[in-house]
């Protein structure tokens, strides 16, 4: 992969970064991509209501079209400092690569493709459509991409979705994922005069206790996490009202709606007389997988196998979820490889990122050319 193509690249995915996108707050990255898309000269230049940016680079119309997708958004409130620094072959900064990088990527392809046109000028098989997608980190609930598919329906060949780190991996399974917020409810009253009351927080805390207690296999692998825990009004109130967030995933869609309706008994059994207990589900992503026979997979696999990487087939909670979950081809790919995701620590290393250029690339080449008119047959 061209030096200056990766150099320009890193130089975007720092300008993009430097663009807070906390989720829901998504607005000024998304018109920053726009801006870019427009600037590129891509066709049909749109931005929809949720904020997913859509951009085309026409081919011939012997294919069907393939969708490149990134997602806009960060982990990273608006208040999070966003300086970037350089060290040797490193870039730190919250949110480089995840997805700073991929988003540059999508950027990265057009270019290497509009280099090769130079050399050997002849159109894609089909469309090409660049999307940049809201709503993929935290409650997002991949809001963004649930509604790039409905868009698209089954017209598209396959979805190929960018992060910045994780190369080497291949993501064609879907894990499934279950998010819900926990209320408790409670009279409240005073520390002292009330005392014996029940508090709404001391109640939450004894389900807590008895939420993680609960079995979770290793195979299939399966997790649950209380991510967050608020509630109460002074050290001197005995708490009226307390809640939490909880994630549940699951590499089995069974196992994990048997982890469900424990939690949802351990909640209905926790309420009595002055103590009310609610549950509402705050996030849903579906499971789903491509067969590791499936001929994209083994495309992505040699893809990496050229570059001289191992390739490593995984289960992920990506925006690839929402097009797995029909069955439909789809895969997450990176970039690169980093550390500290989702950490102000966040880093990328930038020797690699030629070779995860490289390997989208034969990706998106072998889409076209491999399979042609007609799309891979999904299991």
């Amino acid at each position: 992969m061209d030096a200056a193509l990766v150099a320009r690249v890193l130089d975007l995915a720092v300008a993009i970064q430097q663009i807070p996108a906390p989720p829901f707050g998504e607005a000024q990255r998304s018109a920053f991509i726009r801006e870019r898309f427009q600037v590129e000269g891509l066709q049909d230049v749109s931005v929809d209501e949720l904020g997913n940016v859509y951009g085309r680079l026409p081919g011939a119309e012997n294919a069907r079209p393939l969708v490149i997708s990134a997602h806009l958004d960060t982990v990273f409130p608006y208040d999070v400092d966003l300086q970037v620094r350089r060290e040797a072959e490193k870039i730190f900064g919250p949110g480089i690569g995840d997805n700073s990088l991929g988003l540059a990527g999508l950027f990265g392809v057009l270019w290497a493709l509009r280099q090769k046109a130079n050399d050997q000028p002849a159109a894609l098989p089909g469309d090409l459509w660049l999307v940049a997608n809201v709503g993929e980190e935290g409650l997002g609930d991949l809001r963004g991409m649930r509604a790039v598919v409905e868009r698209f329906g089954d017209e598209p060949c396959a979805y190929l979705i960018l992060e910045g780190m994780a190369l080497g991996q291949v993501y064609h399974r879907a894990l499934g994922v279950q998010r819900y917020r926990i209320t408790v409810r409670t009279s409240g009253g005073h520390s002292w005069v009330d005392y014996g009351k029940p508090s709404a927080i001391h109640e939450l805390a004894m389900l807590i206790t008895q939420i993680v207690a609960l079995p979770t296999p290793s195979q299939p692998r399966t997790s649950l996490n209380v991510g967050v825990i608020s509630g109460g009004t002074s050290v001197n109130t005995i708490a009226a009202e307390a809640h939490l967030e909880l994630d549940l995933r699951s590499e089995s869609s069974t196992t994990l709606q048997t982890l469900v309706s424990q939690v949802e008994s351990l909640a209905q059994a926790a309420i009595r007389q002055d103590v009310s207990v609610s549950l509402e589900l705050i996030g849903q992503r579906p499971a789903g997988k491509l067969p590791s026979a499936h001929p994209l997979v083994r495309l992505a696999k040699r893809a990496l196998q050229e570059q001289g990487l191992q390739a490593n087939l995984s289960i992920g909670s990506t925006d690839a979820n929402v097009r797995l979950s029909h069955g439909l081809p789809a895969i997450c790919i990176g970039l690169t490889t980093g550390y500290g995701a989702h950490t102000t620590n966040e880093y990328i290393n930038t020797a690699p990122l030629a070779q995860g250029l490289a390997q989208v690339m034969t990706v998106v080449e072998g889409i076209f050319t491999e399979f042609g008119a007609t799309p891979p047959a999904h299991t």
